[in-house]
């Protein structure tokens, strides 16, 4: 008989003293009294792994966020045992392990200083309700620490003093400061004495992260399971940290095509065929450059993935290939949910094969969506999401759909508390099986996965393009997202800007937000705002809820039509600058957008700043986040910028007011800047470009700038077949001298640049193209001086008299 029905409150249980240690090569595992298992794993000098047992052994290593690219290896390992821990070098980092409890310290191998410490360190306590352990680990806050990074958070970009959830959530009309939401990105940036470090806590369970909130010295993490299992990235610079992190979790697999870097426009819904066809005559009547429409849940037969609604769209084909023809390229979307109907053909291929998610005592895991009751694939099986790639061959291949958008993949189920799968679902998670709490987070990764490798498969030669709504660490190696539904007021034009700042300290550029709002219904004035924000965003595109109203760029007054026509002419104008900025990301994990902060870490002025970003290298922009505003004040980092409208110079290190009505935003160009500019096209493709100007902004002082180009399509530049131009700038009191060094086999079909020279403090005297003098008839002044030249060349010299 049992008498006793109070659970024992164990609390929290830690390692004892180090009883053994080993070393294979690069792994150290120190073992201690009381059987917990710390392994140290060197990847490089700046990138180190933790892993800990509480019972000595080790489950089988598996994680979906980490790529088989990685980059490994180090230059220097010493292993050294002192009185009170045993201590671990590399050229870059000295990690002490203490030998009296496990902790570690971790310092700067070049000058000593110390990075991070554990507090209370690893630690952990048996999780009565679900067995197994509840892991955690307590780090020491620095004074004057700040904390970057963990994906689409809605609120402030610096995390001290704030806790946060990971668990991938749908949250509808979400606010700011709404946590969890649509991802779990558990990596974050930590900055202490202007070094930086990194943080990736590998754990798929439900985790939290307190940035010092709960005691001020004190940040620490845990999960509801799994395993203490976290990453250490030493920079010293921020791009280094992320760049490092994006390394190990994975590149973009390519490049996207360059028409996805263009405008594009969505609604909830676009039906039937003769509306689609209405909007998209409308942007080319108006001449808004646009790529891309999007076709929402009511293109299909009842919401039932894969197949079409005849009575609103009779000929798909035929409309997809008409659409092309007009320079638009067609997005359908594509959800989870597999409509429980024995007369589709998805569902009985998915019945027949077992592939959808069953309940633990063995019944199919039934949730509503909009389909009403269905089953949901179980993308952790890698034979499902072949099936599930394979299912795409008809609307890729025959039908000729160029992108597709996963939505709803959290996963997220109507009409139950909590939103998504019960915790007793369970997983294959590559063979080893596991329930919903441990796969919930990656669900939605697996599934855009799965989408990505089947637009890969039947959109070849040409480059797949996929958009996800939910995603874990390692997602951008396969997908563009955005933050979700977000809501038309001014308080979500702050979060957008926010969130895909965030996003790209995360390891995950390609994102954006739905412009204008999705719920409820924006006016003019915000509309406009939020399209020049938008321009800056690497997935550049208008979605809203449609029973709101409309949101075309034609929607509101004849004024906001022009704005935004002229900003997505600019964004038009500008794609050389943004494909090569995409290309320092794939080849490198260099953040498309920066905060202030990862531009300049040592100005202690940029640490709390959120509304100024860096786009690329050389593009400063701030967005104007409040109505009837004439400009607005500013931040500009250290250094001199160019006023992008009127060419007044500045010096930064300082917050200024900018002008800025409703037709302009502050931008500002980074002074020895070459910036790579295409003419105005309706659509990418639609112009054969037999000139590019390069917008040149002097500079006393050396800058170097570069300019990718390939086909805009298609693998041939993995095979060479790209142009990659460096050009170098030096500028003296009157002197401009501007070097091209090229790379790669890829014959442009442009032939001249004409070079269009902003801020030259003196008048031109001399002309030497290629070592060879040229009259001064071959310059032009029309507001900035400007010179054609072949693109081959080498070398300009310009030079005169003050």
């Amino acid at each position: 008989m049992i008498i006793n029905t109070e659970l024992e409150q164990k609390g929290n249980t830690f390692p004892s003293k180090i009883v053994s240690y080993t070393k294979d090569v690069d792994t150290l595992v120190f073992t201690t009294e009381n059987d917990v298992a710390l392994q140290i794993q060197i990847l490089r000098d700046s990138v180190l792994r933790f892993r800990y047992s509480t019972t000595g052994i080790f489950s089988p290593d598996f994680s979906y966020a980490i790529t088989k690219y990685a980059s490994t290896g180090y230059n220097q390992l010493e292993i050294e045992e002192a009185e009170n821990s045993y201590i671990i070098t590399t050229s870059k980092l000295i990690c002490k392990v203490s030998k009296a409890n496990l902790k570690v310290e971790l310092y700067d191998s070049k000058d000593q200083t110390l990075i991070n410490q554990d507090e209370l360190g690893f630690h952990w306590e048996e999780s009565y309700e679900f067995g197994g352990d509840i892991v955690k680990m307590s780090k020491v806050s620095q004074e004057g620490e700040s904390y970057y990074g963990l994906g689409d958070k809605p609120n402030h970009l610096n995390l001290k003093g704030r806790r946060y959830e990971n668990w991938v959530t749908d949250s509808y009309a979400f606010g700011k400061d709404t946590d969890p939401i649509y991802k779990a990105i558990p990596f974050y940036t930590g900055l202490i004495n202007k070094k930086a470090y990194g943080v990736f806590f590998d754990n798929t369970f439900r985790s939290y992260f307190d940035f010092a909130q709960e005691r001020r010295n004190v940040t620490s993490f845990w999960a509801q399971g799994g395993e203490m299992n976290y990453y250490f990235f030493y920079g010293p610079k921020m791009t280094d940290v992320v760049e490092a992190y994006t390394d190990l979790t994975g590149k973009p697999h390519q490049l996207p095509p360059l028409w996805a870097l263009g405008f594009h426009q969505c609604k909830w819904s676009y039906y039937p065929e003769s509306k689609v066809k209405e909007i998209t005559s409308k942007f080319r009547e108006l001449q808004i450059p646009c790529d891309a429409i999007y076709l929402d849940i009511d293109y299909m037969e009842g919401f039932r993935c894969f197949t079409w609604n005849k009575e609103y769209f009779p000929d798909p084909k035929r409309m997809v290939k008409e659409l092309e023809k007009e320079g638009f390229k067609t997005v359908a979307i594509i959800d989870p949910g597999i409509k429980v109907d024995k007369d589709y053909w998805v569902y009985q291929e998915g019945l027949e094969n077992d592939y959808f998610c069953k309940r633990a005592d063995g019944p199919y895991m039934k949730g509503k969506v909009w389909p009403g009751e269905c089953y949901f694939p179980d993308f952790t099986n890698p034979e499902v999401r072949e099936w599930w790639s394979g299912l795409f061959k008809e609307l890729i291949e025959d039908i000729g759909i160029k992108g597709v958008w996963n939505d709803m993949n959290e996963p997220a189920v109507m009409e139950v508390p909590n939103k998504t799968f019960p915790d007793d679902v369970r997983h294959d998670y590559e063979g080893n099986r596991c329930s919903h709490r441990k796969a919930h987070n990656i669900y939605g990764m697996q599934m855009a996965r799965a989408t990505y490798q089947g637009l890969k498969k039947f959109s070849y030669p040409k480059r797949p393009f996929v958009i996800t709504r939910a995603a874990y660490s390692g997602t951008q190696r396969y997908t563009s997202t955005w933050t979700g539904d977000n809501v038309a007021n001014w308080e979500h034009l702050w979060v957008a800007n926010i969130q895909v700042q965030r996003m790209a300290m995360s390891g995950f550029s390609f994102a954006g937000s739905d412009i204008g709002g999705f719920a409820e219904q924006p006016h003019g004035e915000l509309f406009a705002r939020w399209i020049q924000l938008g321009v800056f965003h690497p997935f550049f595109r208008v979605h809203s809820s449609g029973h709101h109203g409309d949101q075309e760029p034609w929607t509101f007054d004849e004024d906001v039509t022009e704005i935004v026509k002229k900003f997505i002419e600019l964004r038009y104008q500008l794609l050389p600058y943004f494909y090569t900025t995409f290309w320092h990301y794939v080849e490198k994990g260099t953040p498309m957008v920066k905060s202030l902060v990862m531009f300049d870490q040592e100005d202690s002025h940029t640490h709390y700043r959120t509304d100024e970003f860096v786009f690329g290298e050389h593009i400063l922009g701030c967005p104007i986040l409040e109505p009837n505003a004439k400009g607005r004040r500013m931040y500009l980092p250290r250094g001199k910028w160019y006023n992008f409208w009127t060419d007044t110079v500045v010096r930064g290190g300082k917050e200024m007011w900018v002008d800025a009505d409703i037709d302009s935003m502050p931008i500002f160009i980074k002074e020895g800047a070459i910036v790579p500019k295409y003419p105005v096209q309706q659509y990418v493709g639609e112009k054969v470009i037999d000139e590019v100007v390069l917008d040149v902004y002097y500079k006393k002082g050396k800058e170097d700038s570069q300019f990718f180009d390939d086909s805009h399509d298609g693998y041939d530049y993995t095979k060479g077949r790209f142009c990659l131009r460096t050009f170098k700038l030096t500028g003296r009191d009157n002197q401009l001298i501007i070097q091209q060094h090229k790379e790669g086999s890829f014959e442009t079909e442009y032939k001249k640049f004409k070079i269009q020279i902003h801020g030259l403090p003196f008048e031109i005297t001399n002309i030497e193209l290629d070592n060879e003098s040229k009259p001064l008839e071959h310059l032009k002044v029309n507001g900035c001086q400007t010179i054609v030249v072949d693109e081959s060349f080498t070398e300009l010299d310009l030079s005169g008299k003050e």
